[in-house]
Protein backbone atom coordinates (compact mmCIF):
# COMPACT_ATOMS: atom_id res chain seq x y z
CA UNK A 1 0.00 0.00 0.00
CA UNK A 2 1.40 3.75 -1.43
CA UNK A 3 2.08 5.42 2.27
CA UNK A 4 0.10 8.64 2.46
CA UNK A 5 2.38 11.71 3.07
CA UNK A 6 2.06 14.83 4.75
CA UNK A 7 4.63 18.01 4.71
CA UNK A 8 4.20 20.87 6.59
CA UNK A 9 6.70 23.77 6.15
CA UNK A 10 6.37 24.92 2.00
CA UNK A 11 9.51 27.40 1.66
CA UNK A 12 12.41 27.48 -0.46
CA UNK A 13 13.42 24.05 0.33
CA UNK A 14 9.78 22.22 1.26
CA UNK A 15 8.26 23.39 -1.48
CA UNK A 16 10.37 21.48 -4.62
CA UNK A 17 10.79 18.45 -2.19
CA UNK A 18 6.65 18.08 -1.57
CA UNK A 19 6.50 18.68 -5.59
CA UNK A 20 8.95 15.69 -6.08
CA UNK A 21 7.07 13.76 -3.34
CA UNK A 22 4.03 14.12 -5.73
CA UNK A 23 5.61 13.37 -9.02
CA UNK A 24 7.05 10.47 -7.77
CA UNK A 25 2.99 9.18 -7.22
CA UNK A 26 2.61 9.49 -3.63
CA UNK A 27 -0.70 10.94 -2.30
CA UNK A 28 0.10 14.26 -0.45
CA UNK A 29 -1.34 16.27 2.06
CA UNK A 30 0.25 19.64 2.90
CA UNK A 31 0.13 22.94 5.63
CA UNK A 32 2.06 26.11 5.56
CA UNK A 33 1.69 29.69 7.37
CA UNK A 34 1.54 31.74 4.27
CA UNK A 35 -1.01 30.19 1.39
CA UNK A 36 1.16 30.73 -1.70
CA UNK A 37 2.71 27.64 -1.86
CA UNK A 38 -0.12 25.55 -0.50
CA UNK A 39 -2.35 26.98 -3.36
CA UNK A 40 0.24 25.95 -5.69
CA UNK A 41 0.43 22.09 -4.66
CA UNK A 42 -3.39 22.17 -4.12
CA UNK A 43 -3.58 23.41 -8.17
CA UNK A 44 -1.50 20.46 -8.92
CA UNK A 45 -3.05 17.78 -6.66
CA UNK A 46 -2.13 17.81 -2.93
CA UNK A 47 -4.72 18.03 -0.67
CA UNK A 48 -4.60 21.02 1.99
CA UNK A 49 -4.73 20.24 5.65
CA UNK A 50 -5.56 23.45 8.28
CA UNK A 51 -2.97 22.28 11.29
CA UNK A 52 -0.53 20.11 11.72
CA UNK A 53 -2.86 18.17 13.72
CA UNK A 54 -4.96 17.65 10.44
CA UNK A 55 -1.86 16.38 8.32
CA UNK A 56 -1.15 13.85 10.98
CA UNK A 57 -4.90 12.56 11.03
CA UNK A 58 -4.38 12.22 7.11
CA UNK A 59 -1.18 10.86 6.61
CA UNK A 60 0.98 7.23 7.72
CA UNK A 61 4.52 9.48 7.31
CA UNK A 62 4.60 12.99 8.23
CA UNK A 63 7.31 15.54 7.43
CA UNK A 64 8.49 19.22 8.64
CA UNK A 65 10.51 21.75 6.88
CA UNK A 66 11.05 24.18 9.30
CA UNK A 67 13.28 27.49 9.79
CA UNK A 68 14.31 26.45 13.60
CA UNK A 69 14.48 24.38 16.34
CA UNK A 70 11.73 26.15 18.70
CA UNK A 71 9.61 26.29 15.34
CA UNK A 72 9.82 22.55 14.97
CA UNK A 73 8.89 21.91 18.73
CA UNK A 74 5.88 24.17 18.96
CA UNK A 75 4.43 22.76 15.39
CA UNK A 76 4.99 18.77 16.83
CA UNK A 77 4.61 19.15 20.59
CA UNK A 78 1.94 22.58 20.30
CA UNK A 79 -1.75 22.86 20.39
CA UNK A 80 -3.25 21.85 17.41
CA UNK A 81 0.29 19.84 16.43
CA UNK A 82 1.32 16.62 14.93
CA UNK A 83 1.35 14.97 18.10
CA UNK A 84 -2.16 15.75 19.00
CA UNK A 85 -3.22 14.23 15.85
CA UNK A 86 -0.68 11.19 15.59
CA UNK A 87 -1.23 7.74 16.43
CA UNK A 88 0.79 4.24 16.71
CA UNK A 89 2.46 3.35 13.46
CA UNK A 90 2.88 6.66 11.69
CA UNK A 91 6.43 8.25 11.48
CA UNK A 92 8.05 11.52 11.96
CA UNK A 93 10.66 12.96 9.99
CA UNK A 94 11.86 16.22 10.15
CA UNK A 95 13.79 17.98 7.41
CA UNK A 96 14.43 20.63 9.18
CA UNK A 97 17.82 21.91 10.68
CA UNK A 98 17.81 22.27 14.63
CA UNK A 99 19.57 21.15 17.50
CA UNK A 100 20.65 17.25 18.26
CA UNK A 101 19.37 17.81 21.77
CA UNK A 102 15.87 19.43 20.32
CA UNK A 103 15.45 16.07 17.91
CA UNK A 104 15.83 13.71 20.71
CA UNK A 105 13.63 15.63 23.06
CA UNK A 106 10.63 15.46 20.02
CA UNK A 107 11.26 12.03 19.18
CA UNK A 108 10.86 10.80 22.93
CA UNK A 109 7.48 12.76 22.99
CA UNK A 110 6.59 10.87 19.95
CA UNK A 111 7.56 7.23 21.16
CA UNK A 112 5.24 7.60 24.31
CA UNK A 113 2.42 7.54 21.09
CA UNK A 114 4.00 4.66 19.02
CA UNK A 115 5.63 6.99 16.85
CA UNK A 116 8.40 6.80 15.70
CA UNK A 117 11.07 9.79 14.64
CA UNK A 118 13.66 10.54 12.21
CA UNK A 119 15.84 13.63 12.26
CA UNK A 120 16.56 13.93 8.86
CA UNK A 121 18.23 16.98 7.67
CA UNK A 122 19.10 17.47 3.77
CA UNK A 123 22.18 19.49 2.15
CA UNK A 124 22.36 20.79 -1.41
CA UNK A 125 20.37 23.80 -1.33
CA UNK A 126 17.15 25.12 -3.65
CA UNK A 127 19.34 23.19 -6.46
CA UNK A 128 19.19 19.66 -5.29
CA UNK A 129 15.55 20.13 -3.77
CA UNK A 130 14.53 20.69 -7.00
CA UNK A 131 16.28 18.03 -9.17
CA UNK A 132 15.68 15.47 -6.29
CA UNK A 133 19.37 15.37 -5.47
CA UNK A 134 19.55 16.13 -1.62
CA UNK A 135 22.08 14.64 0.55
CA UNK A 136 19.99 13.52 3.50
CA UNK A 137 21.35 12.60 6.80
CA UNK A 138 18.69 10.44 9.47
CA UNK A 139 19.18 9.77 12.83
CA UNK A 140 16.43 7.36 14.50
CA UNK A 141 15.29 3.73 14.33
CA UNK A 142 16.27 1.86 11.26
CA UNK A 143 12.96 0.07 11.13
CA UNK A 144 11.91 3.66 10.39
CA UNK A 145 14.45 4.34 8.27
CA UNK A 146 13.87 1.59 6.63
CA UNK A 147 10.11 2.23 6.20
CA UNK A 148 10.80 5.75 4.55
CA UNK A 149 13.75 4.98 2.64
CA UNK A 150 11.30 4.72 -0.78
CA UNK A 151 10.25 8.29 0.08
CA UNK A 152 13.54 9.65 0.80
CA UNK A 153 14.57 8.37 -2.45
CA UNK A 154 11.96 10.40 -4.41
CA UNK A 155 13.65 13.39 -2.67
CA UNK A 156 17.54 13.14 -2.68
CA UNK A 157 20.56 11.10 -3.99
CA UNK A 158 22.96 10.22 -0.97
CA UNK A 159 20.71 8.95 1.73
CA UNK A 160 22.64 7.63 4.81
CA UNK A 161 21.37 6.25 8.16
CA UNK A 162 23.96 7.61 10.22
CA UNK A 163 22.90 6.61 13.52
CA UNK A 164 20.38 6.76 16.27
CA UNK A 165 18.25 9.73 17.25
CA UNK A 166 19.74 13.41 17.06
CA UNK A 167 22.76 11.66 14.77
CA UNK A 168 21.24 13.21 11.44
CA UNK A 169 21.49 16.40 13.35
CA UNK A 170 25.29 15.84 14.19
CA UNK A 171 25.87 15.54 10.72
CA UNK A 172 24.78 18.59 9.14
CA UNK A 173 26.02 20.20 11.68
CA UNK A 174 29.14 18.66 10.73
CA UNK A 175 28.09 19.78 6.68
CA UNK A 176 27.80 23.03 7.81
CA UNK A 177 30.99 23.69 9.20
CA UNK A 178 32.62 22.71 5.59
CA UNK A 179 29.65 24.42 3.65
CA UNK A 180 30.48 27.99 5.36
CA UNK A 181 34.39 27.22 4.79
CA UNK A 182 33.51 26.78 1.38
CA UNK A 183 31.61 29.66 1.01
CA UNK A 184 34.04 32.39 2.73
CA UNK A 185 37.16 30.78 0.85
CA UNK A 186 35.48 30.99 -2.70
CA UNK A 187 34.91 34.62 -1.84
CA UNK A 188 38.41 35.19 -0.66
CA UNK A 189 39.82 33.52 -4.23
CA UNK A 190 37.22 35.43 -5.83
CA UNK A 191 38.35 38.93 -4.54
CA UNK A 192 41.87 37.67 -4.51
CA UNK A 193 42.11 37.24 -7.80
CA UNK A 194 39.79 40.54 -8.45
CA UNK A 195 42.06 42.39 -6.72
CA UNK A 196 44.99 41.54 -7.55
CA UNK A 197 44.04 42.15 -12.03
CA UNK A 198 43.33 38.53 -12.66
CA UNK A 199 40.39 37.43 -13.95
CA UNK A 200 37.77 35.02 -11.56
CA UNK A 201 36.19 33.32 -14.35
CA UNK A 202 39.93 31.79 -15.15
CA UNK A 203 40.65 31.23 -11.98
CA UNK A 204 37.97 29.23 -11.34
CA UNK A 205 38.48 27.15 -14.64
CA UNK A 206 42.23 26.81 -13.60
CA UNK A 207 41.82 25.12 -10.20
CA UNK A 208 38.40 23.43 -10.23
CA UNK A 209 39.71 20.47 -11.40
CA UNK A 210 42.07 20.17 -8.96
CA UNK A 211 42.82 19.83 -5.31
CA UNK A 212 40.18 22.90 -4.77
CA UNK A 213 37.36 20.86 -6.40
CA UNK A 214 34.35 20.96 -4.40
CA UNK A 215 30.45 21.39 -4.69
CA UNK A 216 30.79 25.11 -4.08
CA UNK A 217 33.18 26.42 -6.78
CA UNK A 218 31.16 23.72 -9.24
CA UNK A 219 27.65 25.40 -8.62
CA UNK A 220 28.05 28.93 -7.39
CA UNK A 221 31.05 31.13 -9.11
CA UNK A 222 28.46 31.08 -12.37
CA UNK A 223 25.74 32.69 -10.29
CA UNK A 224 27.54 35.14 -8.74
CA UNK A 225 29.60 36.25 -12.34
CA UNK A 226 26.36 37.03 -13.29
CA UNK A 227 25.41 39.32 -10.93
CA UNK A 228 22.63 36.62 -9.17
CA UNK A 229 22.72 36.44 -5.58
CA UNK A 230 19.55 35.39 -4.73
CA UNK A 231 18.89 32.81 -2.19
CA UNK A 232 19.55 28.51 -2.90
CA UNK A 233 19.81 29.00 0.81
CA UNK A 234 19.89 32.40 2.74
CA UNK A 235 22.58 33.82 4.75
CA UNK A 236 20.39 34.10 7.83
CA UNK A 237 19.66 30.25 7.46
CA UNK A 238 23.31 29.71 7.26
CA UNK A 239 23.88 32.18 10.40
CA UNK A 240 21.43 30.07 12.26
CA UNK A 241 22.88 26.71 11.24
CA UNK A 242 26.67 27.73 12.73
CA UNK A 243 24.91 29.24 15.70
CA UNK A 244 23.69 25.36 16.35
CA UNK A 245 26.79 24.47 15.63
CA UNK A 246 28.92 26.53 18.00
CA UNK A 247 26.29 25.49 20.91
CA UNK A 248 26.76 21.59 20.33
CA UNK A 249 30.73 22.19 19.95
CA UNK A 250 30.56 24.11 23.78
CA UNK A 251 28.46 20.96 24.87
CA UNK A 252 30.98 18.96 24.03
CA UNK A 253 34.27 20.89 24.99
CA UNK A 254 35.29 20.95 21.31
CA UNK A 255 37.48 24.22 20.02
CA UNK A 256 36.38 24.99 16.56
CA UNK A 257 38.18 27.85 15.45
CA UNK A 258 37.92 28.42 12.11
CA UNK A 259 34.43 28.08 12.12
CA UNK A 260 33.99 31.23 15.05
CA UNK A 261 34.84 33.23 12.39
CA UNK A 262 33.04 31.69 9.44
CA UNK A 263 30.01 32.57 11.65
CA UNK A 264 31.26 36.12 12.14
CA UNK A 265 31.72 36.76 8.57
CA UNK A 266 27.50 35.72 8.09
CA UNK A 267 27.08 37.60 11.55
CA UNK A 268 28.63 40.85 9.29
CA UNK A 269 26.24 40.01 6.18
CA UNK A 270 23.42 40.17 8.84
CA UNK A 271 24.57 43.44 9.71
CA UNK A 272 24.48 45.08 6.14
CA UNK A 273 21.17 44.30 5.60
CA UNK A 274 22.12 41.17 3.45
CA UNK A 275 20.25 38.03 5.49
CA UNK A 276 17.96 37.08 2.46
CA UNK A 277 20.73 36.68 0.09
CA UNK A 278 22.26 33.58 -0.86
CA UNK A 279 25.37 32.36 1.43
CA UNK A 280 27.59 32.36 -0.52
CA UNK A 281 26.55 36.09 -1.12
CA UNK A 282 29.14 36.23 1.72
CA UNK A 283 31.78 37.63 -0.82
CA UNK A 284 30.09 41.11 -0.13
CA UNK A 285 31.87 40.62 3.24
CA UNK A 286 35.04 40.61 1.78
CA UNK A 287 34.36 43.53 -1.40
CA UNK A 288 33.50 45.69 1.15
CA UNK A 289 37.07 45.15 3.33
CA UNK A 290 38.80 45.12 0.11
CA UNK A 291 37.70 47.80 -1.35
CA UNK A 292 36.74 46.18 -4.80
CA UNK A 293 33.54 44.61 -6.49
CA UNK A 294 34.13 41.07 -7.91
CA UNK A 295 32.49 42.59 -10.60
CA UNK A 296 34.63 45.24 -11.06
CA UNK A 297 36.41 46.20 -14.85
CA UNK A 298 33.55 44.28 -16.84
Amino acid sequence: MTERIGYIGLGLMGKPIARNLMKAGFPLVVHNRSRGAVNELVAEGAAEAHSPREVAEASDIVFTNLPDSPDVEKVVLGEDGVLAGSRAGMIFVDNSTIKPATARQIAAALEKKGVMALDAPVSGGDIGAIAGTLAIMVGGPRAAFDRVQPVFAAMGKTIVHVGESGAGQVAKACNQIMVAAQMTAMAELLILARKTGVDPRRVIDAIQGGAAQCWTLDNKPVRLFDGNRAPGFKAYMMHKDLGIVMDTARTYGIPIPSTAINMQMYEAMLQRGLREQDNSAVVAVIEALAGVDLLDDE
